[in-house]
C-alpha cells in the first residue's frame, strides 16, 4: 500500500493537513492510535487566529465554525481585581480572534475528511517509521484491526503530539530539545453556565492566576492556577466557584452551573529542532508545546500546516522542493516568537512560589506597565491575534 503523504496522528494538525492535501489533489493516509470517540472527546484550546479560520475555510470544514464561532475584538486584563479592556482590533488594524473549541474543530475535520472519502485509520497500533533518509520511500509499519500492515509514502508528517512516535524516530544525536517546566498548573472546568463577560478575562490576583473564558454564550471554560501535584478530586465544585469569585476580585459573582469536565493541565514550554529529518516533517505538539496562556498551541500547529501544505503542493505540482527544504528553518522562526509570547504572558500573569518572590513582584510590575502603556498594549495585541505567517 502506497500513499504520497503518511500522516501520523489525527489531532487538528494531522486532520487539517490531510484535508488540505485532498483539496490540492495529494493523497494521504492518517494513522491514529486512539479510537475516534477519544479523539473527538479531548477538551483543548478554543481561540482561533485568522490563519486557523482561513485554513478551515480552505479545507471546506468551516460551516459550523462560521455559524457558531464567537468573534472577539478584545480581551480583558485584571490586576488585583481592577479590570481593563485591551482593544485587539483597535491596536491591530481591525484584526480579531474567534472562540471556537478545538473539540469541535476536530469533529468538523473528521466529518469533512470522511465525507471526502479520506483514509482515516483509528486504533492503529505499534506504528514504526523506517527509511526516513534512505531508499525510495519511507516505510510505515503498524497493526490495524488485528492485522500487521505496511504503508510506503513519499513523505511522513509527524502530527502525533508530544508522546508520539514521530519525534522519537529522529536520532538522538541529531535532535536538540529545549524545555521549561513551570512551577504551577491549571485546574480547568467546562460548565453549563454563561461566562461573566462577553470577552475573555485574564486575571492576576494575589491568590493566583485565573482565566474566565467560554465555548459559547451558555458554556463557560474557566481555569485557576494550582500546584502541579493538584488532584481535581480535592476541589469540590463549590470550592472552585468560590475561588473563581475571589480571583476575579471585583465584586462580580461568576455565574454557576453544572460541571461537564474538571481536569489539571501541567504547564511547559518545549521546542524540538530540527522539524525535518529526511522524509519526516514534524508539526504541532510533536515539535513544540506552549503554555496555554497565550492561546498559541492550536494556532501554531495551524501555521505549521499552512507552510507544509504549500511546500508539498509546490513539490507535487512543479517538482520545486524549496519550500520543503526551508520548512524547518521557517517554522522554527515562528515557533520561537510564539514561545516567547506564551512564556511572557504566563510569567506576567501568574504568581510564583514563595522562593521566587522577587520574580513574582517583577512580573506583577510588568503587567502594571503593560496596562499603562499604549505601545506595550499594541505589542500584546499584535502577538495575541497572531503574527504574520
Amino acid at each position: 500500500m502506497h500513499t504520497q503523504v503518511a500522516i501520523i496522528g489525527a489531532g487538528p494538525a494531522g486532520l487539517l493537513l490531510s484535508q488540505l492535501l485532498h483539496v490540492h489533489g495529494i493523497s494521504s493516509v492518517v494513522l491514529e492510535r486512539r479510537d475516534r470517540a477519544y479523539v473527538e472527546g479531548r477538551i483543548r484550546a478554543g481561540i482561533l487566529e485568522q490563519i486557523t479560520q482561513d485554513l478551515m475555510r480552505e479545507a471546506g470544514a468551516a460551516t459550523n465554525m462560521d455559524r457558531n464561532g464567537l468573534v472577539h475584538h478584545g480581551i480583558e486584563l485584571s490586576l488585583d481585581g481592577v479590570r481593563q479592556r485591551v482593544d485587539l482590533s483597535g491596536h491591530t488594524g481591525g484584526k480579531t480572534v474567534m472562540v471556537y473549541g478545538q473539540t469541535q474543530v476536530v469533529h468538523d475535520l473528521i466529518e469533512t475528511r470522511l465525507a471526502t472519502q479520506g483514509d482515516l485509520r483509528f486504533e492503529a497500533e505499534n506504528v514504526t517509521l523506517d527509511n526516513l533518509t534512505d531508499g525510495e520511500h519511507a516505510t510505515i509499519r503498524f497493526r490495524h484491526q488485528g492485522v500487521d500492515q505496511v504503508l510506503t509514502a513519499d513523505f511522513v508528517a509527524g502530527c502525533d503530539g508530544f508522546h508520539g512516535v514521530s519525534r522519537a524516530s529522529i536520532p538522538a544525536d541529531i535532535l536538540k530539545v529545549y524545555e521549561k517546566v513551570y512551577p504551577f498548573a491549571w485546574l480547568g472546568i467546562l460548565a453549563d453556565a454563561p461566562p461573566p463577560a462577553d470577552e475573555l478575562i485574564y486575571a492576576r490576583h494575589p491568590r493566583g492566576f485565573a482565566l474566565f473564558s467560554m465555548r459559547s454564550a451558555s458554556v463557560a471554560r474557566h481555569y485557576i492556577q494550582v500546584t502541579p501535584d493538584t488532584d481535581p478530586e480535592d476541589w469540590p465544585d463549590a470550592k472552585i466557584w468560590d475561588e473563581l469569585d475571589a480571583r476575579l476580585g471585583d465584586g462580580t459573582t461568576v455565574p454557576r452551573g453544572p460541571l461537564r469536565d474538571k481536569s489539571v493541565t501541567p504547564m511547559r514550554s518545549f521546542v524540538a529542532e530540527p522539524m525535518r529529518h529526511g522524509r519526516l516533517f514534524l508539526a504541532g505538539d510533536a515539535a513544540h508545546i506552549v503554555p496555554p496562556t497565550g492561546a498559541k498551541g492550536l494556532n501554531l500547529a495551524a501555521s505549521d500546516i499552512h507552510s507544509l501544505t504549500r511546500a508539498l503542493t509546490d513539490f507535487y505540482r512543479s517538482g520545486d522542493s524549496a519550500g520543503l527544504d526551508a520548512y524547518s528553518e521557517n517554522a522554527l522562526a515562528r515557533v520561537w516568537k510564539a514561545e516567547r509570547f506564551s512564556w511572557w504572558m504566563t510569567t506576567m500573569l501568574h504568581t510564583m512560589p514563595a522562593d521566587q518572590a522577587f520574580e513574582s513582584r517583577i512580573h506583577r510590575a510588568d503587567l502594571a506597565y503593560v496596562l499603562g502603556s499604549d505601545a506595550a498594549l499594541t505589542t500584546l495585541a499584535e502577538n495575541y491575534v497572531g503574527l504574520p505567517v
